[in-house]
């Protein structure tokens, strides 16, 4: 439920291809499974081996494309991008991947993630003479590239990436390479795959079931890995940190079937309901799931406690999501006409109602009184994430602290304004406990947003403590 709620939405997901005929037509296919990490824009850039060429739009992936002509956009080597804006606006300018040309050759840049030292580096490249086109923060990287005149190889991006501070996963381009870069500490996610003798890039694994590639690696924290004629190479820009990946991708971001950092998503959110199940049992009838992304542990919640699960919920498959309603009246009757109780299967019922999350309150009230509408006896509310109590500085379009519920009421309080009987999250150690397999500097999580602990702070350095409203 976290994307239904304004202020709160999905990152931006890439897709690259190198080496195979068809290469505009597959990136297509994995943008279109990646279409849940955004849906303000999408844009493919293709290289036919002479020049880069760009096809983008605002919309959805089949909108952007539905009336693209593929035949013209022939080469075997294409990035591609889905995109919900965190940093500038929502304009076509900032629709990705962004294509820079120059007399000395082209470059396509796709980036998941936030720079949190863009405007300083932005005030520092235009006092230098540099005139920026959009107001998106993957332009800085180009223009620091770019620098002095630097070509874009393995020097200037290392150079670059070393001068920004945040979480992202880049994917650049120029006629002869294609690059993809991860920030030390492994926020975003972004893997490797093969097809045939093609190597194909993702931000998640499911885009490579989708054009039947297989997986390879992951890319590494502050890794920098060359892909060309003579294969894949890699190098390190930055020293390799304690793996954060977003605890949200796990908890509600990503497609269930997707794995990161080698867990499997839904295995993972299962694991979440069990361990939720163990630290806050309820007694009741039934245990039902607010569809998508709470059903995985919806299963593991009943498994764990005996109850039966039940398809309590309903969702409308046919209508846009809540959060891009311009009013907060029109977003709460999007909840209603997404979401529909089964009123013969809640009626006269003890429900436990299993959620990822709860943010503001407003969709948790709107589902636990049409629970209730529906003739539910009790609605106990479990929440399969620790509470969110700060911002996301790292690619989330998190709200600010005071419009979070958790932030500022306790327990007993959020549970008078959902109308719910009980409320419970899950705790940072069974959150850990569902993902982290084993206490390594490959596995860790990034729960800033539930715990204030962020792993990178503006300066570049590590593991502190703050929160910023």
């Amino acid at each position: 439920m976290l994307a239904e709620i304004k202020g709160i939405n999905e990152e931006c997901g890439v897709f690259g291809i190198w080496g195979h005929e068809k290469a505009a037509e597959l990136t297509y296919y994995g943008l279109h499974s990646m279409q849940h990490r955004g849906q303000e824009g999408a844009g493919i850039v293709v290289n036919d081996g002479m020049e880069l060429k760009a096809h983008k739009g605002l919309g959805l992936v089949n909108d952007v494309f539905k009336h693209a002509n593929f035949s013209e956009l022939t080469g075997s080597v294409a990035v591609g991008h889905v995109r919900y804006s965190t940093q500038g606006g929502k304009g076509l300018e900032n629709v990705q991947p962004l294509l820079f040309r120059s007399q000395t050759g082209s470059m396509a840049l796709a980036h998941n993630g936030n720079l949190m030292n863009e405007q300083k580096l932005r005030g520092e490249l235009e006092d230098e003479g540099s005139i920026l086109q959009t107001s998106s923060d993957t332009e800085v990287l180009a223009h620091l590239i770019r620098r002095n005149g630097m070509e874009t190889n393995e020097e200037s991006i290392s150079s670059a990436l070393n001068k920004v501070v945040g979480a992202y996963a880049y994917l650049i381009l120029k006629e002869d390479k294609m690059f993809a870069a991860l920030d030390p500490s492994g926020i975003r996610p972004l893997s490797i795959g093969k097809l045939g003798d093609a190597y194909v890039v993702a931000s998640e694994t499911c885009a490579f079931d989708q054009i039947g590639a297989t997986f390879v690696r992951e890319v590494l924290p502050g890794e920098l890995v060359t892909i060309s004629e003579k294969g894949i190479e890699s190098t390190r820009f930055a020293m390799r940190e304690q793996r954060r990946m977003c605890a949200m991708e796990y908890v509600y971001l990503s497609r269930p079937d997707s794995d990161l950092n080698e867990v499997n998503v839904h295995a993972s959110r299962k694991r979440m309901g069990m361990e939720l199940a163990k630290e806050s049992p309820a007694e009741a009838d039934m245990v039902i799931g607010v569809p998508d992304s709470s059903i995985s542990a919806a299963i593991g919640f009943a498994e764990e406690s005996g109850l039966p699960y039940e398809m309590g919920i309903i969702k409308n498959r046919y209508v846009g999501r809540t959060f891009i309603q311009p009013s907060q009246e029109l977003r709460e009757q999007g909840v209603k006409m997404k979401l529909a109780p089964v009123r013969g299967i809640v009626e006269g019922k003890r429900i436990v109602m299993i959620d990822d999350s709860i943010v503001r309150g407003t969709t948790s009230r709107r589902i636990v009184q049409m629970l209730k509408d529906a003739g539910a006896k009790e609605v106990h509310v479990r929440i399969a994430s620790p509470s969110i109590q700060n911002p996301c500085y790292y690619g989330i379009d998190m709200s600010t602290r005071k419009e979070l519920i958790a932030a500022n009421n306790s327990i007993d309080e959020i549970c008078e304004i959902i109308g719910a009987e009980s409320v419970s999250y899950l705790s940072i150690d069974g959150l850990e406990k569902a993902i982290i397999k084993d206490k390594t500097l490959h596995q860790g999580i990034c729960a800033a947003c539930m715990t204030g602990n962020y792993p990178v702070k503006e300066n570049g350095q590590t593991e502190i403590s703050y929160t910023r409203s």
